[in-house]
């Protein structure tokens, strides 16, 4: 992650010593940044270009949440022999059903049949099948499309910093185009996990890049306000998605629909520049010239006179500033290192498990999982919004702290009312509105923490247990082995041993960029 990215407002050019442990500090003022010196911290150059690569979060949102409809479960049942197709599938399970008990239930088994010679009649088999309790292994299913049509189960189931911020973007879409095709074509599921796997890493990579892209084309307040700003087509995404998989029910065509806008957003190539703070950092100032004059002019604003001369005093200034590299145990050299580096493990991990614990198990928390998806992003919107706010003017730490337990604590409330029943679904909400106001604030929080040069490597070391946690997502539902609430417990917990665990954190409040 970028420098300029989340901390262009909060640099420390030391790392922090045991005789001087304390948070980054000493703001930046517009006065050491050609670039916000040159085209103004915010104007419709700006706006339009966080506008474009805003819109990019939809369909990266339509194929990691694609999944939930994709691959719903269905009920299904073992199909019928071919001579006996013409009977009704009640007749069909009188005669071949295999029925298990355990000690909590008593259920059809569709994975076996009854050993039956199934040449016989019908009225043989059914005198016949009474006393028979040997099983053979069922060869094909049927299966319940009745709520999300033909899915994945039952059809297959038997370089941003080298390249530079446009071009990454870029490639990233060529990528999301052709996988997500493939997806959507692939004959085999072995096949189709590998493409979903390769197509979910494009689809952050595109994120990313467009995040960075927007940060460092902002100064002052509107990095917050940008940053923040450009999450707000997820939700839209959420809501969005659910109506198209709600009149669309074959994953096939879904995942064609959810594809195809990518080939609109290859337009972007002619639309948007190279990062200017990039090319700075690159050395390429002649570029980065041409990048500002263009942004200038869209901004009715005059370049300063010295603006080349002040570029290429930064371009100096940032290699002699390079000093020593930083490396992995740099993380770990001092104990307030060791502290931020351990504690944003825990944190980071547990606002990703709750989060998109929450966000991709909407069907199984009971009720109308298209409901729920509509419901899940029109209360993510206010939890953006009011996370400016917060950021602006709240700090980072208690807030943070106290979003992420309240996310716990709606998930453990649910306990107490029936699975699937209004109750449930409404503190499951409560939750996704509190947690997606912390995996808001946190990747700004974490950015704040870390010294300048160490910044890149903290938040991109944060970040693995996160992606720890998500591998961990899709198999949230199967513990219900251990209990039926076990999933609604660990996130719970999740939230609150992440929560508290911020408050081991010092606080960053007051050293964003000061509103002028």
């Amino acid at each position: 992650m970028s420098s300029d990215k989340m901390g262009a407002d909060t640099v420390s050019n030391s790392t922090a010593t045991p005789s001087n442990e304390k948070p980054p500090s000493s703001p930046v003022t517009t006065n050491e940044d050609p670039i916000s010196n040159a085209i103004g911290e915010f104007g419709r150059w700006q706006f339009q270009l966080t506008v474009l690569l805003s819109l990019l979060n939809i369909p990266c949102t339509w194929h990691i949440f694609a999944l939930t409809f994709q691959a719903a479960d269905q009920n299904f049942w073992c199909a019928q022999t071919d001579n006996f197709d013409h009977i009704s599938f009640p007749e069909w399970i009188n005669i071949s059903g295999v029925f298990t008990r355990d000690d909590e239930k008593f259920g059809y088994n569709p994975c076996a049949i009854k050993d039956l010679d199934y040449s016989q009649s019908y009225h043989d088999l059914l005198l016949e099948s009474e006393n028979v309790t040997t099983t053979r292994p069922c060869q094909k299913w049927l299966y319940d499309t009745n709520n999300f049509g033909d899915t994945i189960i039952s059809e297959v189931g038997p370089s941003c910093f080298r390249f530079g911020r446009k071009r990454a973007l870029m490639g990233s879409l060529v990528c999301q185009l052709v996988l997500g095709a493939g997806v959507a074509a692939s004959p085999w599921f072995e096949g189709y996990l590998v493409l979903r796997a390769m197509l979910g890493f494009v689809c952050v990579s595109i994120v990313f890049s467009g995040f960075v892209l927007c940060m460092e084309i902002v100064g002052g307040k509107w990095l917050t306000i940008a940053g923040i700003s450009y999450l707000f087509p997820v939700p839209l995404g959420y809501i969005a998605i659910s109506g198209i998989a709600y009149y669309i029910h074959s994953w096939r065509i879904l995942q064609w629909v959810i594809t195809a806008p990518t080939i609109i957003f290859l337009i972007l190539w002619w639309c948007i520049p190279e990062s200017p703070r990039w090319l700075l950092t690159m050395g390429k100032t002649e570029e980065a010239m041409e990048v500002l004059k263009d942004a200038a002019r869209f901004n009715d604003k005059t370049l300063p006179a010295n603006t080349d001369k002040l570029l290429k005093q930064s371009v100096s200034s940032m290699k002699e500033d390079s000093g020593k590299k930083v490396e992995v145990l740099d993380l770990w050299r001092t104990p307030l290192m060791r502290l931020i580096s351990c504690v944003q493990y825990v944190v980071w991990f547990s606002v990703y498990l709750v989060y998109y614990g929450l966000v991709l198990n909407l069907s199984n928390i009971g009720g109308d999982v298209y409901v729920n998806t509509v419901i899940s992003g029109i209360v993510e919107i206010p939890a953006i919004a009011m996370s400016i706010l917060i950021l602006l003017k709240m700090g980072r730490r208690r807030p943070l702290c106290l979003t992420t337990m309240a996310a716990g604590v709606a998930c453990l409330v649910t306990l107490a009312f029936p699975q699937g029943s209004w109750m449930t679904i409404s503190l499951a909400m409560i939750g996704k509105f509190a947690i997606s106001s912390s995996n808001v604030v946190m990747p700004v929080y974490t950015a704040e923490l870390f010294p300048t040069k160490m910044r890149n490597l903290g938040v991109g070391a944060s970040s693995v247990p996160a992606g720890v946690a998500l591998i961990l997502i899709p198999y949230l539902w199967d513990m219900e082995f251990f209990h039926i609430h076990f999933p609604m417990v660990l996130l719970g917990v999740s939230g609150i041993v992440g929560g508290l665990s911020v408050l081991l954190l010092p606080d960053t409040t007051g050293l964003s960029t000061e509103v002028n």
